[in-house]
């Protein structure tokens, strides 16, 4: 822990580590480490369930408390969209929370592997960017 994931980074070079880490299972979350200064954020709820939706808005408001403001890049995730005769959460309103606070948002269903590495693409890259952006600025600083 945390574990890494090797991923190729579309038009970027080599592949790069993405380690993730699975918060919501640890009670002690504002005291991690790796919690206080997040290169990324990815937030996955169940589009079968409102609650986890819901949640989403807390762990976003966690993570903007901790970080003091700093612009974190990230993405908001809908799984289980498999379960369709269950859905609870409509695609435009995910999408239209996701917007409103600046994340990117995505449909997936890891149990049919649907769309599952697009999260990790969409993040790799927007981390991407703001690396370039930041390079960019320390050189004109120079």
């Amino acid at each position: 822990f945390p574990s890494g994931k090797h991923y190729q980074i579309p038009h970027y070079g080599s592949p790069k580590p993405l380690f993730i880490c699975y918060l919501s299972q640890y009670k002690n979350v504002k005291r991690m480490k790796w919690w206080e200064q997040p290169n990324a954020l990815c937030i996955v709820y169940d589009v079968t369930n409102e609650q986890s939706f819901t949640n989403s808005a807390k762990w976003l408001e966690r993570l903007r408390i901790q970080t003091s403001g700093i612009h974190t890049p990230g993405i908001l995730v809908g799984n289980k969209i498999d379960l369709s005769d269950r859905r609870v959460v409509e695609r435009k309103q995910a999408q239209q929370w996701a917007e409103a606070n600046g994340l990117e948002y995505c449909e997936i269903s890891v149990k049919e592997m649907e769309n599952f590495e697009v999260p990790f693409h969409i993040v790799a890259n927007s981390f991407h960017r703001l690396y370039k952006e930041k390079v960019e600025i320390f050189h004109s600083l120079v």
